[in-house]
């Protein structure tokens, strides 16, 4: 197959062979080799800090040991016991803020034990080896005797499929209703295409859903097609993961031009594109953020061949939520960061962004009279996600669900206000982390099968 200049789109001088080659797998699988020999790295520690780190509770030692005695299957077991989407989060969770930054192995040093990429090594043959098979005994989870309850979920993101997993494995009958077309959320839509390549994110749902008493209906949107009241009528119980569907604005002048993209909206045209090189990028990008998501938007900018990325921040690079190795790997692409700048406007006619600088005044962030511009023919919006209200609240005058800051309300429990309702995910208050949603999922499956057995 020959490839040419893929300027069809922008001014971009990149081949179509070089963004194919850019998408690729962010991280090379390891081989039985290399697994075998970082697997006999692991001290198996008493009470190990990295089990304590994770947010699903794997058992780290364990399932490396496995891994070790060429115990592939029970080794993903292990971990898809305790976290379900455990091929997601060892390719896109922050293992080195999380289990590997608490490896003993750093005290004296050393590189931590590389948990992710074992994780995957175990992970990924079991589904692959599972997934269109017709022998249901082949999948390592069974469910339970029926319960003859029946269980909606709103939302088949991370938190949904997670608690519709344990909810079906306990013997309940589970429905998901899901906005989008296709199920998974952010790990569908959300994450940078070489962080999940190979349509992992449907073959892992696959997967989930292949232990049976799931059903998916698509395109349901909550308040217009579905309604809580509703599900409460016809269902057991209900449980929320709708994750955080708006977006916040910069609140600048020409915020409406459509040079100004939503980051989220940027990454899901990249991961839904058969061709990367027919999604249109800019030759000077800017991207406004500090997270992960804005690190995400503005290396695949890069890929995509803008010849500038530059990521501007209102505060310092400590200040910043995007982890160090996240940090990092933009500047391997060639991302330029600029600190403390706040936009003040845009210029689509110069096709320039113009900044205000800032300072920090007794721990508060203040605008300077100082200015400088920045040429811009896209713009990246990534200042953070909030809950849709809207999608939610049936009567603004007797909203029928607790919301406080923006959150979803819930007990140590999972329980929300309302009796029989339960939700988990990014919508409560917690981390916004892949990993956490899954646990929250199962932790909340745990509690509405107490709460559903309890009725008799």
């Amino acid at each position: 197959m020959s490839f040419g200049l893929c300027n069809s789109t922008t001014n971009r001088s990149i081949s179509c062979k070089e963004i194919e080659e850019n998408f690729a797998d962010l991280h090379h699988p390891l081989s039985q080799l290399q697994a075998k020999a970082e697997a006999s790295r692991c001290l198996y520690c008493y009470d190990a800090p990295c089990i304590n780190a994770c947010p699903t509770g794997i058992d780290i030692p364990t399932f490396i040991h496995q891994i070790r005695t060429d115990n592939i299957i029970g080794s993903a077991k292990t971990i898809l016991s305790e976290n379900i989407m455990g091929g997601t989060c060892a390719r896109a969770c922050p293992t080195e803020i999380l289990c590997e930054q608490s490896c003993v192995l750093n005290a004296s040093l050393q590189e931590p034990v590389k948990i992710g990429a074992l994780q995957r090594f175990a992970v990924d043959p079991v589904i692959d080896s599972i997934n269109g098979t017709k022998e249901k005994d082949k999948h390592p989870f069974t469910r339970q005797n029926e319960t003859g309850k029946k269980l909606a979920i709103i939302g088949a993101g991370p938190a949904g499929l997670s608690c519709a997993h344990r909810a079906a494995m306990l013997g309940h009958e589970v429905t998901i209703f899901e906005a989008k077309s296709k199920p998974g959320g952010l790990n569908e839509y959300g994450l940078a295409a070489y962080k999940m390549v190979d349509d992992f994110a449907q073959r892992e749902v696959e997967f989930l859903l292949g232990i049976g008493g799931i059903r998916v209906e698509y395109s349901k949107h909550l308040n217009k097609d579905v309604f809580l009241t509703q599900l409460q009528l016809k269902y057991d119980a209900v449980f929320i993961g709708i994750g955080l569907g708006s977006v916040n604005k910069l609140g600048i002048d020409s915020e409406s031009n459509t040079s100004i993209i939503d980051a989220i909206e940027f990454i899901q045209r990249i991961r839904q594109a058969s061709d990367k090189s027919s999604v249109k990028v800019g030759n000077n990008v800017l991207v406004i953020g500090a997270g992960n998501t804005a690190i995400d938007a503005a290396i695949q900018a890069k890929r995509l061949g803008a010849t500038h990325v530059t990521l501007v921040y209102r505060r310092d690079e400590q200040a910043m939520t995007a982890t160090e190795w996240e940090v990092d790997l933009a500047r391997r692409n060639d991302v330029k960061l600029v600190f403390f700048a706040a936009p003040d406007k845009y210029d689509p006619a110069g096709a320039k962004m113009i900044f205000k600088k800032t300072t920090i005044d007794a721990g508060k962030l203040k605008l300077t009279d100082e200015s400088f511009e920045l040429p811009a023919d896209m713009i990246l919006t990534a200042i953070g996600q909030k809950l849709n209200i809207d999608s939610i609240v049936e009567d603004k005058r007797e909203p029928n669900l607790k919301i406080v800051k923006g959150k979803i309300v819930i007990s140590e429990r999972y329980e929300t206000s309302l009796k029989g309702v339960y939700a988990g995910g990014d919508c409560v208050q917690g981390d916004d982390l892949t990993v956490q949603a899954v646990q929250d999922g199962k932790q909340a499956a745990h509690s509405i099968h107490d709460y559903l057995m309890a009725q008799g």
